[in-house]
Protein backbone atom coordinates (compact mmCIF):
# COMPACT_ATOMS: atom_id res chain seq x y z
CA UNK A 1 0.00 0.00 0.00
CA UNK A 2 1.34 3.42 -0.97
CA UNK A 3 0.97 6.23 1.57
CA UNK A 4 -0.54 9.43 0.18
CA UNK A 5 1.70 12.25 1.42
CA UNK A 6 -0.50 15.07 0.13
CA UNK A 7 -3.98 16.41 -0.47
CA UNK A 8 -5.90 19.06 -2.39
CA UNK A 9 -8.94 21.33 -2.19
CA UNK A 10 -10.87 22.80 -5.14
CA UNK A 11 -13.03 25.94 -5.07
CA UNK A 12 -15.04 27.35 -8.00
CA UNK A 13 -14.53 31.05 -8.74
CA UNK A 14 -16.39 33.38 -11.08
CA UNK A 15 -13.21 34.86 -12.53
CA UNK A 16 -10.85 34.49 -15.45
CA UNK A 17 -7.85 32.17 -15.26
CA UNK A 18 -5.58 35.21 -15.59
CA UNK A 19 -7.16 37.04 -12.63
CA UNK A 20 -6.67 34.05 -10.36
CA UNK A 21 -3.17 33.31 -11.63
CA UNK A 22 -2.11 36.91 -11.00
CA UNK A 23 -3.04 36.46 -7.32
CA UNK A 24 -1.64 32.99 -6.66
CA UNK A 25 1.65 33.74 -8.43
CA UNK A 26 2.21 37.05 -6.60
CA UNK A 27 3.78 35.62 -3.45
CA UNK A 28 3.97 39.11 -1.91
CA UNK A 29 0.17 38.94 -1.48
CA UNK A 30 0.05 35.55 0.32
CA UNK A 31 -0.53 37.24 3.68
CA UNK A 32 -3.95 38.37 2.43
CA UNK A 33 -5.05 34.80 1.84
CA UNK A 34 -3.17 32.20 3.89
CA UNK A 35 -4.01 31.50 7.54
CA UNK A 36 -0.38 30.42 8.18
CA UNK A 37 1.95 32.31 5.82
CA UNK A 38 1.52 35.95 6.73
CA UNK A 39 4.10 37.46 4.36
CA UNK A 40 6.51 36.51 1.61
CA UNK A 41 9.15 38.24 -0.47
CA UNK A 42 11.17 37.40 -3.53
CA UNK A 43 14.81 36.59 -2.74
CA UNK A 44 18.10 35.49 -4.31
CA UNK A 45 17.69 38.10 -7.06
CA UNK A 46 14.17 37.00 -8.05
CA UNK A 47 11.61 39.73 -8.68
CA UNK A 48 8.57 37.81 -9.85
CA UNK A 49 7.13 34.45 -10.82
CA UNK A 50 9.26 32.32 -13.14
CA UNK A 51 10.65 28.80 -13.01
CA UNK A 52 13.70 28.80 -10.76
CA UNK A 53 12.75 31.98 -8.90
CA UNK A 54 13.15 31.93 -5.10
CA UNK A 55 11.13 33.50 -2.33
CA UNK A 56 10.91 33.30 1.43
CA UNK A 57 7.65 32.80 3.25
CA UNK A 58 7.12 33.93 6.84
CA UNK A 59 5.05 31.24 8.51
CA UNK A 60 3.16 31.11 11.79
CA UNK A 61 2.60 27.37 12.14
CA UNK A 62 -1.05 26.46 12.75
CA UNK A 63 -1.76 30.20 12.98
CA UNK A 64 -0.24 30.31 16.49
CA UNK A 65 3.43 29.41 16.22
CA UNK A 66 6.25 28.74 16.08
CA UNK A 67 7.12 31.52 13.62
CA UNK A 68 9.84 30.92 11.02
CA UNK A 69 10.96 31.69 7.44
CA UNK A 70 10.93 29.06 4.69
CA UNK A 71 12.90 29.16 1.44
CA UNK A 72 10.88 28.24 -1.64
CA UNK A 73 11.71 27.62 -5.31
CA UNK A 74 9.22 28.07 -8.15
CA UNK A 75 9.02 24.82 -10.15
CA UNK A 76 6.03 25.43 -12.44
CA UNK A 77 4.90 28.76 -13.75
CA UNK A 78 2.27 28.61 -16.49
CA UNK A 79 0.28 31.87 -16.63
CA UNK A 80 -3.44 31.22 -16.33
CA UNK A 81 -2.90 27.51 -15.62
CA UNK A 82 -0.51 26.52 -12.83
CA UNK A 83 1.83 27.92 -10.18
CA UNK A 84 3.87 25.49 -8.09
CA UNK A 85 6.71 25.86 -5.62
CA UNK A 86 8.81 23.65 -3.38
CA UNK A 87 9.75 24.37 0.23
CA UNK A 88 13.46 23.74 0.80
CA UNK A 89 15.11 23.03 4.16
CA UNK A 90 18.90 23.04 3.97
CA UNK A 91 19.52 21.40 0.62
CA UNK A 92 16.43 19.14 0.70
CA UNK A 93 13.07 19.51 -1.00
CA UNK A 94 10.52 19.00 1.76
CA UNK A 95 7.07 19.92 0.47
CA UNK A 96 5.57 21.04 -2.82
CA UNK A 97 2.59 23.41 -2.94
CA UNK A 98 0.71 24.55 -5.98
CA UNK A 99 -2.38 25.90 -7.67
CA UNK A 100 -4.08 24.50 -10.78
CA UNK A 101 -6.56 26.71 -12.59
CA UNK A 102 -9.06 25.07 -14.95
CA UNK A 103 -11.85 26.76 -16.91
CA UNK A 104 -15.27 25.56 -15.74
CA UNK A 105 -18.80 26.80 -16.41
CA UNK A 106 -18.96 30.53 -15.59
CA UNK A 107 -15.39 30.82 -14.29
CA UNK A 108 -12.63 28.54 -13.07
CA UNK A 109 -12.06 25.67 -10.69
CA UNK A 110 -8.96 26.44 -8.62
CA UNK A 111 -7.22 23.58 -6.87
CA UNK A 112 -4.62 24.16 -4.20
CA UNK A 113 -2.53 21.10 -3.40
CA UNK A 114 0.49 19.95 -1.42
CA UNK A 115 2.72 16.90 -1.62
CA UNK A 116 5.38 15.99 0.92
CA UNK A 117 8.68 14.68 -0.40
CA UNK A 118 8.84 10.90 -0.03
CA UNK A 119 11.87 10.66 2.25
CA UNK A 120 11.70 8.24 5.21
CA UNK A 121 11.56 10.93 7.92
CA UNK A 122 8.59 12.67 6.28
CA UNK A 123 6.85 9.32 5.76
CA UNK A 124 7.27 8.58 9.47
CA UNK A 125 5.97 12.05 10.41
CA UNK A 126 2.97 11.73 8.10
CA UNK A 127 2.21 8.22 9.32
CA UNK A 128 2.11 9.43 12.93
CA UNK A 129 0.69 12.95 12.62
CA UNK A 130 -0.63 13.16 9.07
CA UNK A 131 -4.26 12.91 10.20
CA UNK A 132 -3.94 16.15 12.22
CA UNK A 133 -1.65 18.07 9.89
CA UNK A 134 -3.66 16.93 6.88
CA UNK A 135 -6.84 18.34 8.41
CA UNK A 136 -5.06 21.62 9.19
CA UNK A 137 -3.70 21.81 5.64
CA UNK A 138 -7.13 21.10 4.09
CA UNK A 139 -8.77 23.79 6.25
CA UNK A 140 -5.96 26.22 5.41
CA UNK A 141 -6.20 25.53 1.67
CA UNK A 142 -9.97 26.02 1.75
CA UNK A 143 -9.57 29.30 3.68
CA UNK A 144 -6.90 30.49 1.25
CA UNK A 145 -9.00 29.66 -1.81
CA UNK A 146 -12.16 31.21 -0.35
CA UNK A 147 -10.28 34.43 0.40
CA UNK A 148 -8.90 34.49 -3.15
CA UNK A 149 -12.42 33.85 -4.47
CA UNK A 150 -13.78 36.74 -2.41
CA UNK A 151 -11.17 39.09 -3.87
CA UNK A 152 -11.57 38.08 -7.52
CA UNK A 153 -15.37 37.96 -7.36
CA UNK A 154 -15.53 41.41 -5.73
CA UNK A 155 -13.49 42.87 -8.57
CA UNK A 156 -10.79 44.17 -6.22
CA UNK A 157 -7.96 41.83 -7.25
CA UNK A 158 -5.57 44.56 -8.40
CA UNK A 159 -3.19 46.02 -5.86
Amino acid sequence: MTMNLGDSVTVHMKASPEEVWDLVSDVTRIGEFSPETFEARWTRGSTGPEVGAHFKGHVKRNGVGPVYWTLCRVDRCEPGRQFEFTVIVGDRDVNTWGYRIEPADDGVDVTEYFQLAGNPLLKLYWGALGWARGRTNREGMRTTLERIRDVVESGSSST
